[in-house]
């Protein structure tokens, strides 16, 4: 915890110089620390996304860009922007940051961090954007723009990767600057997504500040549409967010199309990239091939795709069951699902239902714009794969727009009374598993560690087999499903058995460079041995 306060103040420093300079290229966002701090986010996401197309995203990135960041802090005072606040509201946005930093100390718990978003980092860090790094990993094609992000900082600055941390408590600066008191009854929830370079959490409190800045009356077009873009370049999903906002281009204020040019430059940046490492122009969707030789293999899509589908049912049906639903028995089963899904599935529909219905009533043009555009993200999302992570988004934006009255006393009661009870779970876990067991990230908690008190926690693994199929050499770890700190070049089991159902396997475009990137080619029946070895020391190890 007291190196993550360190790691802050550097990384909040560096921000906001690198936000001032990005402010003389894009103007302002709106003025106060937070704003600047954003631009800055913004600036060094886009020109490290450029430059991980050539170089690694590693320390010798990070020196310079710090370097440059704390120069321009001091050099225009930023310091001086953090004395604006008031004596309270300096107390409390100090004691929300220490409850942030307590929380994202903890170990991670969210799978994904091990399967995506540490191995991730681990490649943008040694070798950048690689080409068809998708054949390797399918999962690795999504290649974030926050983990690219993340990368940029990983070296030194943060080398423990709670960069969500630094973010929420950009969030409760702004919060504070904009005096949008709803938004602090956000911060307890957020606080789960703490302890991971987790994209969830970035998109959901960079949606809640553009939505806000719309509903109070932020004219700057050109910037809340390039924020509105990179939020979705960091995950699809958010989808409603750059709808919404060139709807209200459009029927709101006067349509200007040359504001929303640094947009489509950033739209077409999030295709390049995406063509480049999965082959498509939107990840996991294989719609807009344009033919390059390193797209992944159909057969294997085809599992993919499959196997979301059973994510849908949370896994409690076969895919096959599940082609043989009804229209009827498919939304029936996914309602009565088993354990605490099928209760978020029923708060979803009820959520827009009573948006719905609340749009109606209001009859005013922004919210039925917002009602609109989450109507159309939500039935994007119901007929590709309908998990719950996939639609977290929209509740936060309906409650925001129904209680956004809510006082400051309010709204601080209900941050603190949530704020013991998260807390309480992230310390004493048993809590959420004994009343909450079909919560499975509860099952991955470990509780309060003195260590981390002075040092985040954070696991280490490093187990691991090597094995050689065709002109790869790669690793994979032993007695565990992910790769999180296991050496490059490395694939996921679940991948590998994919691949030998296909009757494929990845190489390297070039064998005696990784960066050149991978393709995946028909095994021989030499290879086919080889990786059926390999298949076989998997099963053996999962028995």
């Amino acid at each position: 915890m007291v190196l993550l306060l360190l790691s802050s103040v550097l990384i909040l420093s560096v921000l906001s110089g690198w936000g001032k300079i990005m402010e003389s290229i894009f103007g302002f966002f709106f003025h106060g620390i937070s704003g600047m701090i954003l631009t800055g986010i913004l600036g060094l996401s886009l020109i490290w996304t450029v430059l991980a197309f050539f170089v690694p995203i590693n320390i010798y990135v990070e020196i310079p860009f710090i370097t440059l960041g704390i120069f321009y802090f001091f050099k225009k005072k930023l310091y001086l922007e953090f004395y604006r606040f008031s004596k309270k509201d300096s107390i409390l946005t100090a004691c929300i940051s220490l409850a942030i930093l307590y929380s994202s100390s903890f170990y991670p718990y969210i799978l994904d961090h091990f399967g995506y978003y540490v191995p991730t980092i681990k490649w943008l860090t040694e070798y950048g954007l690689v080409k068809g790094i998708s054949n390797l990993d399918l999962t690795l094609g999504q290649m974030s723009v926050w983990h690219i992000f993340q990368a940029g900082f990983s070296g030194f600055s943060d080398p423990f990767l709670r960069i969500n941390a630094i973010l929420l408590i950009v969030y409760t600066l702004y919060i504070f600057e904009r005096k949008s008191w709803v938004q602090l009854c956000f911060i307890p929830v957020l606080l789960l997504f703490s302890q991971s370079p987790s994209p969830d959490l970035p998109v959901i409190t960079l949606s809640l500040i553009i939505l806000n800045e719309v509903i109070t009356g932020n004219k700057n077009i050109g910037l809340l549409f390039t924020f509105a873009v990179f939020i979705f370049s960091i995950k699809p999903t958010m989808i409603w967010l750059p709808l919404l906002i060139f709807l209200c281009s459009v029927l709101i204020f006067k349509p200007n199309y040359k504001n929303l040019i640094p947009g489509v430059i950033i739209l077409i940046l999030f295709f390049i990239k995406n063509l480049w490492t999965f082959g498509y122009p939107v990840f996991p969707i294989a719609i807009g091939d344009l033919g390059f030789g390193w797209r992944p293999n159909s057969e294997v899509l085809k599992i993919s795709s499959q196997y979301a589908v059973q994510k849908t049912y949370d896994m409690q049906y076969t895919y096959e069951e599940i082609q043989n639903f009804s229209a009827y028995e498919a939304v029936k089963k996914w309602l009565t699902l088993e354990g605490i899904k099928s209760k978020i599935n029923i708060l979803f529909i009820l959520s827009l239902a009573l948006f719905s219905v609340f749009t109606c009533i209001k009859k005013k043009k922004i919210i039925s714009l917002i009602c609109i555009s989450l109507l159309i993200k939500s039935m994007l999302v119901l007929s590709f794969s309908a998990q719950y992570r996939f639609f977290i988004d929209v509740f936060f934006v309906i409650f925001f727009v129904l209680f956004s009255h809510f006082s400051k006393k309010k709204s601080l009661s209900f941050f603190t009374v949530l704020s013991v009870l998260i807390i309480g779970i992230l310390s004493f876990p048993e809590l959420i598993r004994d009343y909450i067991p079909s919560f499975k990230p509860g099952n991955f908690m470990t509780g309060l560690k003195k260590e981390q008190l002075y040092k985040p926690s954070a696991y280490q693994y490093n187990k691991f087999e090597t094995a050689q199929v065709g002109n790869l050499k790669f690793n994979i770890s032993t007695d565990y499903p992910f790769n999180f700190d296991t050496p490059l070049p490395a694939i996921s089991s679940g991948y590998i058995v994919d691949d030998i159902e296909a009757e494929i396997f990845p190489q390297q475009i070039d064998a005696k460079n990784i960066k050149k990137g991978f393709i995946w080619k028909n095994l021989t029946p030499l290879q086919k041995r080889a990786a059926e070895k390999v298949m076989n020391n998997i099963k053996n190890t999962d028995k």
